[in-house]
């Protein structure tokens, strides 16, 4: 995700509004389902931000990845997750981004805040279910011998803003 090298003559992708929550993030370790709802929050803040509050969204999101990442690559090392490598590359890959726009949208390159915030939140629900799911897995099987049970409400039974 290298949101800094975008060539401006790359048709725009389109900027979602926001991004709420939904219960098909949930993976069924409660630790990272409330650090994913998290991250969900602090990327909707990102895409609903005015240009002069975008730059203090983007360091808040900065700080919460590098605490949610971290926390998730000493989770995957304690239990020794096997395919754990992938998984921190990928988040450095993310962390990069962000630290490298920062100092571009600070010099005034709001459209790259506005890529990286939109290209989160496509990146984040494939991420979670295909990277991170596996993780939950491992994690409550690690804890309890038995695979998590996800209980999602059907979209129409969610209440809205949860």
């Amino acid at each position: 995700m290298d949101v800094a090298t975008t060539q401006s003559d790359q048709p725009a992708a389109a900027v979602p509004a926001g991004m709420p929550w939904s219960d098909n993030f949930l993976l069924g370790f409660g630790p990272m389902d409330e650090v994913h709802r998290e991250f969900v929050t602090c990327v909707d803040q990102l895409l609903r931000s005015t240009d002069a509050d975008l730059y203090a969204r983007l360091e808040a999101f900065e700080r919460h990845a590098q605490a949610h990442f971290s926390e998730e690559r000493d989770l995957m090392q304690s239990t020794e997750y096997p395919v754990r490598q992938c998984h921190i590359d990928e988040h450095e890959a993310v962390l990069s981004s962000v630290q490298q726009v920062l100092p571009l949208l600070k010099a005034g390159r709001v459209d790259l805040a506005r890529s990286l915030s939109a290209e989160l939140a496509r990146w984040f629900p494939q991420h979670a279910q295909y990277m991170d799911g596996p993780v939950a897995q491992w994690l409550v099987r690690k804890a309890t011998g038995a695979y998590p049970l996800v209980f999602r409400r059907r979209p129409s039974q969610a209440p809205s803003g949860v």
